[in-house]
């Protein structure tokens, strides 16, 4: 047992930030299953839900990401934990954990804000009766339209042939315009809220602006108000320009052949994450993905 135990935290420490959201989903959803039984009504996780209406937003706030931790149907679970798992492999090879789950918890919230906005702006004729929104679609969707976006000719595999992230890309928005139109307008508008965050970061990346680090200063604040320890004393450091490119000196970089050169910068980056590379390597990197 003692062993068992043993093995068990191993695996979970070993997790990546990702795998940890999808087991604290699945914890979330299993607590929700068992209050059900003792409330025997809908809504077991009502104070994690983002309400529609701004009178109930302003007593809990915080659902504006709770929501995004919320699921009460199993295959609405299983859908996007499965694809959240698929997402996760292809992110943390590329970039590092703390803008993964920049994008990941922006595209929660601006999927919260337009279902927000949506139902208190639009005319009550225009919008389909709805209750509150629940469900980690909008960021999983963000996470998917950034790398879309970002390398938009990798191609993956689909079951029996292989595509275009553009291609799927287009897809998926095309699959949410038209759910405008269904039962689940609201999921859909939180959905194209994703979207958007994950585009508008790939591009902004792309250009060199990681416009997540706002919010990334805003969480580290937090969460930093819950460690116990002194501060260490801030030290200057002083940047220099460097004279290598991932590992290799310039001269010897431009003679390898320009496959070899993408293969020495990704591997750069599955071993010390995207933010060990100098601006000169970003560069190479964004001239060459397309």
């Amino acid at each position: 047992m003692t062993t068992l135990n043993q093995d068990l935290k191993d695996k979970l420490r070993h997790l990546n930030v990702l795998e940890k959201i999808i087991g604290i989903n699945v914890a979330i959803f299993l607590i929700g299953l068992l209050l059900s039984l003792v409330v025997k009504s809908g809504g077991s996780l009502y104070w994690l839900e983002l309400p529609k209406d701004l009178g109930d937003f302003i007593f809990k706030p915080w659902s504006i990401i709770t929501y995004g931790f919320t699921h009460y149907g199993f295959f609405h679970l299983l859908f996007n934990m499965m694809v959240l798992y698929f997402v996760s492999q292809m992110m943390l090879n590329l970039f590092s954990p703390k803008l993964t789950l920049n994008v990941y918890f922006l595209g929660i919230i601006m999927g919260g804000l337009f279902f927000f906005f949506a139902y208190n702006v639009f005319p009550a004729d225009f919008l389909k009766p709805a209750g509150a929104l629940v469900g980690a679609s909008a960021g999983v969707r963000a996470l998917l339209i950034f790398l879309c976006a970002y390398m938009p000719n990798t191609q993956v595999r689909m079951i029996f042939f292989n595509i275009k992230l553009w291609h799927l890309g287009i897809a998926l928005v095309v699959f949410d315009i038209i759910g405008l139109f269904g039962l689940n307008q609201g999921g859909n508008i939180a959905h194209l809220g994703g979207v958007a965050l994950g585009y508008f970061y790939a591009k902004q990346l792309i250009k060199g602006h990681d416009i997540g680090k706002g919010f990334e200063k805003i969480m580290d604040g937090f969460f930093n108000l819950f460690k116990p320890g002194k501060k260490s004393p801030l030290k200057t450091v002083h940047k220099r320009k460097s004279n290598s490119v991932a590992g290799h000196t310039k001269s010897e970089f431009k003679e390898f052949s320009k496959q070899k050169q993408i293969d020495i910068i990704l591997d750069k980056i599955s071993k010390s994450g995207y933010e060990s590379l100098t601006e000169e390597e970003k560069a190479f990197l964004f001239k060459v993905k397309d």
